[in-house]
């Protein structure tokens, strides 16, 4: 599944298509993906898209009615190409634009999503998410607080979206390998010290993610729309078995929430 850096990416790639342009049509093949698409979402049609953002690993495709909510899922992408384009298998939805363009959805498994939220209101599927682990309001001191008492693993509790989204996988093993931090501590036992760090590497490892794949992205009407997990150094994700790349000691693996978790017995307390 895509995480967080590839979601701001693909936001990235798309905007300069999409932002200011006026939607002629809205095509639906498929309605049936993850949750059915909504007819409501027909509203996009003769609006301009004002912006195209970001919530967790949501796009949103702004407009004056209100906004078109896209989730890529697990195998979901998105491309734009010219508004002649034949369709191929698996081409879900289109969003034709005026400028000769269209947004393209595919999703072989259909566990992505477009959903539609009307003007003024907030999806259900956006109200109870936590802040995003780059803006202000994700710091120290509101981790701490909400990890009191928490029995939960650390790594499984900075995975929850309720506390902080779009902190995936790959990036909390990352994040604990840099801030020391052993991923099978109760989050509740960590000092307000530790969870400084913690929250440091969190914001440090997913600005260089989209980093990596913003100077990677030269134009998005590619082959195949994925950006992808970019071609980064990994510390310790997948790696076990193998080396600490700070002590050397061998890199074990555990199940934490069902997700494997790459941690360094050595260097992780």
């Amino acid at each position: 599944m895509p995480e967080l850096p590839e979601v701001e990416v693909s936001r990235l790639g798309i905007t300069p298509h999409l932002a200011q342009q006026t939607v002629k049509k809205l095509v639906v093949r498929q309605p049936q993906l993850r949750w059915r698409i909504p007819d409501e979402i027909y509203a996009i049609e003769g609006e301009r898209i004002e912006a195209i953002e970001r919530r967790a690993k949501y796009l949103l495709l702004r407009t004056s009615k209100g906004d078109a909510i896209v989730h890529l899922g697990m195998s979901g992408s998105l491309r734009v190409l010219p508004a002649n384009t034949p369709e191929e298998k698996h081409d879900h939805v289109d969003l034709v634009l005026n400028n000769g363009k269209l947004l393209r959805y595919n999703d072989p498994r259909r566990f992505g999503a477009w959903l539609w939220q009307e003007k003024g209101e907030v999806h259900e599927s956006l109200s109870h998410l936590g802040p995003e682990p780059l803006d202000d309001a994700f710091h120290a001191d509101y981790l701490f607080e909400r990890a009191k008492g928490k029995r939960v693993s650390i790594k499984v509790f900075i995975m929850t979206n309720q506390h902080v989204v779009g902190v995936g996988n790959i990036y909390a093993n990352e994040a604990l390998f840099m801030a020391g931090i052993d991923p099978r501590r109760a989050a509740g036992h960590l000092s307000c010290e530790e969870m400084k760090a913690l929250v440091a590497r969190i914001k440090e490892v997913l600005a260089q993610a989209i980093e990596q794949g913003g100077t990677t992205l030269k134009d998005f009407q590619q082959a195949d729309g994925k950006p992808g997990y970019f071609a980064q150094e990994l510390r310790v994700y997948g790696k076990k078995g193998q080396p600490c790349p700070a002590c050397g000691e061998t890199l074990e693996e555990v199940k934490l929430g069902q997700r494997a978790t790459t941690y360094c017995p050595q260097c992780q307390q």
